[in-house]
């Protein structure tokens, strides 16, 4: 199987750039179109200078889904999150036991889901929100670890 890599969604990020833009053109036009020359309202000089830092929003999230990433690559699943501090989680793909997919209803409608993969021997479960196509995903999860489960015939031989 060759390398995969799967990483959240960026069409909620996407709508939230459109929105925040729309949000400081708005603030932009109304200060320079009725606000500006107003006496009595100081504070709303800061205003054309303020407004941008909504855009800072959608970029800290594009930066949290660019280092936020789930590799299958042989026989292991890697997470990875972080961008400074980073943390990798391991797992072989043997061991995997479940792989759950739960949507809300608006991600049903924007085709996302969260997926969930459960191995055997740990408690914690490894949650990826906002993944495009989740159950393909997780078929495709399932398939690799049912291929490299001893009943799946990726080991070398039983000894009998």
């Amino acid at each position: 199987m060759s390398e995969m890599t799967i990483q959240p969604t960026l069409k909620f990020i996407k709508a939230g750039a459109v929105l925040a833009a729309a949000i400081v053109l708005a603030l932009e036009i109304a200060y320079y179109s009725s606000w500006h020359g107003m006496r009595g309202i100081e504070a709303l000089q800061i205003l054309p200078y303020a407004a941008p830092v909504i855009l800072v929003w959608p970029l800290t999230r594009l930066l949290r889904r660019r280092f936020t990433r789930l590799v299958i690559s042989g026989d292991r699943l890697r997470y990875e999150a972080g961008m400074a501090a980073k943390t990798t989680r391991n797992i072989q793909l043997s061991k995997i036991q479940d792989v759950r997919v739960q949507q809300s209803l608006s991600q049903r409608m924007w085709g996302v889901g969260d997926l969930s993969i459960e191995t055997a021997g740990e408690a914690s479960r490894l949650t990826m929100n906002n993944i495009d196509q989740p159950q393909g995903v997780a078929d495709q999860i399932m398939d690799a670890a049912q291929k490299q489960s001893p009943a799946g015939g990726a080991t070398a031989g039983s000894a009998l």
